[in-house]
């Protein structure tokens, strides 16, 4: 029960420290840590950072390199994050997966982003 309040706890600060509001959009991640390299689906994005659904999330503070694609552009995404967050898929709404919080994002990527964002909230 503890480990449960301080999980609602811990999403509680995540969603007070978020600075923009996650867009939904489906794209494919591939990702690398020290040893391992991974092809997986996020479900959202933002500026700040990108949910990563898998079964496997890495630790909380591990570092990963991300490489995606989105709509519309021809050239992929590349950037270093930090998992900040995972989620074992047991809350409603909040699927298996792992927050990543980009490291230094460069300011194309960051027009990139943000301009996809405010058109999905158009048409969403």
């Amino acid at each position: 029960m503890e480990k449960a309040i301080t999980q609602n706890a811990e999403l509680s600060d995540l969603n007070d420290r978020r600075k923009s509001q996650r867009a939904d959009l489906l794209v494919r991640v591939t990702y690398q840590t020290v040893d391992e390299l991974f092809t997986e689906f996020a479900r959202n994005i933002n500026e700040g950072g990108i949910f990563i659904e898998t079964d496997t999330p890495q630790s909380p503070g591990s570092s990963v390199a991300l490489q995606f694609e989105l709509p519309g552009n021809d050239e992929p995404i590349e950037v270093v994050g930090i998992v900040v967050r995972t989620s074992d898929g047991t809350q409603p709404d909040d699927p298996p997966g792992m927050g990543i919080e980009f490291g230094d994002l460069n300011e194309e990527a960051r027009h990139q982003i943000n301009q996809l964002i405010r058109q999905l909230r158009r048409n969403g």
